[in-house]
């Protein structure tokens, strides 16, 4: 895990902001671009509170159409980018068309 600026999130009151100087290049964006598609509903995300070994640490994931970044709040304030790995698309045979759909009607 690469290693963050702790300035790039706060959290407070049960508050999380992460500054969009350093998210937005995250998600092939400028800062404008990505507060205009937050308030758009384009860029979504995730914060998750670890349990058990992970108890007091906060797992962040940003959305934003097929990109995806993630980060972990450690107790201490410190960020570690988290990479997301990639999820591999099924093999071929176990897809079907539409045009195989039609077959099998006829």
């Amino acid at each position: 895990m690469n290693r963050l600026s702790s300035s790039a999130v706060s959290y407070a009151g049960g508050n999380i902001t992460v500054d969009a100087d350093a998210l937005a290049p995250k998600l092939g964006l400028s800062a404008e671009a990505l507060k205009e598609k937050m308030a758009k509903g384009l860029v979504t995300s995730v914060a998750e509170s670890g349990v058990e070994e992970d108890l007091g640490r906060m797992r962040l994931t940003f959305y934003y159409r097929a990109r995806v970044w993630r980060v972990v709040l450690e107790p201490d304030g410190t960020l570690a980018d988290d990479p997301v790995t990639a999820i591999k698309p099924k093999p071929a045979k176990d897809y079907f068309s539409l045009l195989d759909l039609a077959r099998d009607a006829s």
